[in-house]
């Protein structure tokens, strides 16, 4: 956060430095038991796991971008929306991202990169369709803010931790099937062994989901807020959230679980309006939370708080 005009949150610092700790432990903690009871796919499982976090780490940006079929556009292809991102880069005194747009109908934006030199920042010709441009602004504003909290590149490597601990809990399984435990070889202990190793790897995958699905959901509370007061215009993020969610809830079903594994990312989740989770498991707070927010940052601002 430092040397932005963003507005600092140590409540996302704090959450992310708790996140990134905990999540850390079960990861030692799950390699450490790996190694102790399955010495012999071990480094092979540490070295796969360390070429995908170099790759993860460092190419997440370009990875994401064509998983979403989006390119980067040069400020003569799309003048408009460089002209607002120069404008956020302007008021918050930000380095500017490269600026992409991804060809599909879902209204959405997301930015990735593990730094403000090297992020990306896109939208959707669905999006771009629908806003006008202080909505627009808004929004781009909101991604840009995830930039400069540094979010996105901890939740790159929190999704990382918990990728790891999953693949743990596959290579057990897989171990297995493949004789670890069959019945020509009797090994009761073997088993044993294997399942305490798949169990405690499940567990630290089910509670790094649940860490990043919380850290997710303050971090777009944060970005909303951060936005709405650097625009000063909190009634236009609103409006663009509204007209998101609500457009959303319109696009076909195919489309929308193509764009569903990037949700964590996203502006707002693509989700329509049949689907219903827990608030415990979304990577997003409730859309009538963020209203509120942002109203009462609207009333904030209009007392001159």
């Amino acid at each position: 956060m430092a040397r932005t005009r963003y507005a600092s949150d140590r409540g996302l610092t704090s959450r992310m430095l708790l996140t990134m700790f905990l999540l850390g432990l079960l990861y030692v903690v799950a390699v450490g038991a790996f190694f102790v009871f399955v010495p012999k796919l071990a480094f092979v499982a540490l070295a796969f796991a360390l070429v995908f976090l170099i790759a993860q780490f460092f190419f997440s940006d370009r990875m994401t971008l064509f998983a979403m079929h989006g390119r980067v556009v040069s400020p003569q292809e799309a003048p408009e929306l460089h002209g607002v991102v120069d404008r956020i880069c302007a008021m918050s005194d930000t380095p500017k991202p490269k600026v992409a747009i991804a060809d599909t109908d879902v209204p959405n934006a997301f930015a990735t990169g593990r730094n403000q030199k090297n992020a990306v920042v896109c939208v959707t010709t669905g999006l771009l369709r629908r806003l006008d441009p202080v909505e627009l602004e808004g929004v781009l504003a909101h991604e840009m803010a995830h930039v400069a909290h540094k979010d996105v590149a901890v939740m790159t490597i929190a999704s990382f931790l918990g990728i790891c601990a999953g693949l743990i809990t596959r290579f057990g399984l897989q171990m297995g099937l493949w004789g670890g435990f069959s019945r020509r070889s009797n090994d009761q202990n073997t088993g044993l062994i294997l399942l305490a190793v798949v169990a405690a790897s499940a567990l630290a995958y089910a509670i790094s989901f649940m860490l990043t699905r919380a850290l997710s959901r303050y971090r777009e509370l944060s970005a909303d807020r951060s936005a709405a007061l650097l625009t000063g215009r909190p009634s236009a993020l609103a409006s663009a959230l509204t007209k998101v969610s609500g457009d959303i809830a319109r696009i076909p079903t195919n489309d929308l679980r193509s764009a569903q594994a990037f949700n964590a990312f996203f502006f707002t989740p693509a989700f329509g309006k049949g689907f219903s989770v827990a608030s415990l498991f979304s990577t997003h707070p409730s859309l009538d939370k963020r209203l509120a927010q942002l109203s009462r940052i609207s009333d904030q601002l209009s007392r001159g708080v």
